[in-house]
């Protein structure tokens, strides 16, 4: 006889939420709507459908508390890379914005929309709103979504005051809404025992989150500057991501056996990161990149799980006017502040509508809703409402965030960026070679094994290039050579770049090695664009010093990468021209 199948093993259900949610994102992709709001409905159904599971699946609402440390784990990433985003140089330019939009942030955007939903809701919702729960979704209601912000900003190739202050808050943002989740968490909770007054709970709450602050704070710097010390005495740049990875699991684990927070724990050790050797941010990221998609196809697929669907048809109206209220209290906090700041009319009106997306920190504060005991009266509505408004916000927040840099000029102000061709898959470390010929061979061989390669043959390629350099050699001095050739119409500029850090005996007119080398290949239609990209990276490398000095000792693709695109940390920067104006 055969044993009995019993599907309770959470590696095995963790396996079918995988798949259910990548059915449904994908489906969701093919209407042309965000994957991840795909995963969160797939994660509906699942729980909607549970009673027909059967033996088979043993799928249920129960099996999110088994995925329990999965989730934990991806919110321990989140706000570890939330972290990681806040560069202290890049608050020299937009420090006064950027200052006073938090403090709006904290003051305006919550009040306007517990206002609304206490003063308003009950007006046109049957039943309204408790005021409990009402104050969770106000703080949450101020966490926006620093991944999509930075990929939006990226894709319009946008520059200006607004980017720079977007760029310079949202990971402070964040830390703020955490902060007052649980302030608000410990206030509701110090009011229901023995209840006390307002007045009464207030200094209580507020020595809690002082506590889980410091406690939170202590146990990032711990695990941040032991895993950085490692990293200059052991740990070799091949397992730099390893090791951010053993981070984010400590500091999660750590945080929460001394009873704090750990999204906060996680983010403070990300700024750390982040501001002590930034290029263990980027080997994360590249490390993860891999396994991302599955990470938050699972995730938010979950997160899902914990919504019932049922409850949500209740509660739709509140859903409808949670998002009115949120945009509402951004759109006033972003005006406050940027008047006060002195700030560009087209700023004052547009910033409200750039902070409408709404990320994953917001799920975090949801799950330690339903999982906080003391908040177990209003858990479900809060998720419901919660969750729901961030699948419609993830639906018309990119939309807004575009439309704003669009309306206040931003858009395609960037200068000519290799990000757009020149990833870490484009960069070869420890170049080598005895010739130009070999080297060049060596590059055109990588370019044409990396994504989009140029349309023509190889040899074809090869031939151009060498061609060129036979009419004036592109070996410019300072340690640089710029090899290139010019493509058909229709193709798309891309490169690759080679670096030797022991330098190449290329007979530079200066009689210097060479120890980077950028292989071109450019349609004619983006001449232009080519003569600029050269033009900016040669002055970059040149006139300062200290860029050229650790892009020529890079250790890895990814460090090369970081140095390019993030040079002195100053906010994202993407942008070759701010290298240039620093040089000159």
């Amino acid at each position: 006889m055969l044993p009995l199948f019993v599907p309770d093993d959470p590696l095995y259900q963790l396996a079918l939420v995988l798949m259910a949610g990548i059915v449904g994102g994908e489906l969701f992709g093919l209407l042309r709507l965000p994957r991840v709001t795909g995963w969160i409905a797939t994660g509906i159904l699942l729980r909607s459908t549970a009673a027909y599971h059967g033996p088979i699946t043993g799928l249920s609402a129960t099996t999110t508390l088994d995925m329990r440390p999965f989730m934990n784990f991806v919110l321990g990433y989140i706000a570890f890379t939330v972290g990681a985003a806040l560069h202290f140089a890049s608050l020299r330019n937009a420090g006064r914005r950027v200052g006073l939009l938090l403090i709006c942030e904290a003051i305006v955007t919550p009040l306007v929309v517990l206002a609304l939903l206490r003063g308003v809701a009950p007006l046109i919702v049957p039943g309204g709103i408790s005021l409990r729960a009402a104050l969770l979704l106000a703080t949450i209601a101020i966490v926006g979504a620093p991944g999509t912000t930075v990929l939006v900003i990226q894709e319009a190739r946008a520059k200006g005051i607004l980017t720079r202050t977007l760029l310079g808050s949202i990971a402070l943002i964040d830390m703020v809404a955490v902060g007052l989740f649980v302030f608000a968490a410990d206030y509701l909770a110090a009011i229901s025992d023995g209840g006390r007054t307002w007045q009464e709970a207030s200094p209580a709450a507020l020595a809690t989150v002082g506590r889980e602050f410091a406690l939170a704070f202590g146990v990032g710097v711990v695990t941040a500057v032991t895993a950085l010390g490692l990293i200059r005495t052991i740990v070799s740049p091949a397992f730099l991501g390893p090791t951010m990875v053993a981070v984010i699991l400590g500091t999660w684990g750590a945080a929460t056996g001394l009873a704090a927070s750990g999204i906060l724990a996680c983010t403070f050790a990300g700024i750390l990161v982040s501001n002590l050797r930034h290029e263990t941010v980027s080997s994360t990221q590249a490390y993860l990149h891999t396994i991302g998609a599955v990470l938050f196809t699972a995730f938010y697929t979950l997160a899902g799980m914990n919504l019932d669907p049922g409850l949500v048809v209740k509660v739709a109206g509140l859903v409808g006017f949670f998002v009115l209220a949120r945009f509402l209290g951004k759109y006033a906090g972003a005006y406050a502040a940027m008047t006060l700041a002195g700030a560009p009319d087209r700023i004052r009106t547009y910033l409200g509508m750039s902070m409408i997306p709404h990320g994953g920190v917001a799920v975090g504060l949801l799950l330690m809703v339903q999982t906080d005991p003391r908040l177990a009266g209003v858990a479900e509505t809060v998720t419901a409402v919660g969750l729901a408004a961030m699948v419609v916000n993830q639906l018309i927040g990119p939309s807004g965030l575009r439309l704003a840099l669009t309306q206040a000029g931003e858009v395609g102000m960037a200068a000519p960026r290799l990000l757009d061709f020149l990833d870490e898959s484009h960069i070869q470390v420890g170049l080598s070679g005895t010739s130009k010929e070999e080297i060049i061979e060596a590059l055109v061989g990588h370019l044409y094994a990396a994504a989009r390669p140029p349309r023509i043959p190889r040899a074809e390629f090869l031939g151009r290039v060498m061609e060129r350099e036979s009419i004036a050699s592109t070996v410019l001095g300072e340690g640089l050579m710029i090899p290139h050739a010019i493509l058909d119409e229709g193709q798309a500029i891309t490169g690759v770049l080679g670096i030797s850090s022991p330098g190449l005996d290329l007979d530079a007119p200066d009689g210097r090695p060479v120890h980077a080398v950028l292989l071109l290949a450019t349609p004619q239609a983006d001449r232009k664009r080519h003569l600029e990209v050269l033009a900016a990276f040669a002055r970059a490398l040149t006139r300062d010093i200290n860029l050229r000095e650790q892009l020529y000792h890079a250790r890895s693709a990814a460090h090369a990468y970081d140095i390019l695109h993030a040079e002195e940390a100053e906010e994202i920067n993407y942008f070759l021209d701010d290298a240039i104006s620093r040089a000159d």
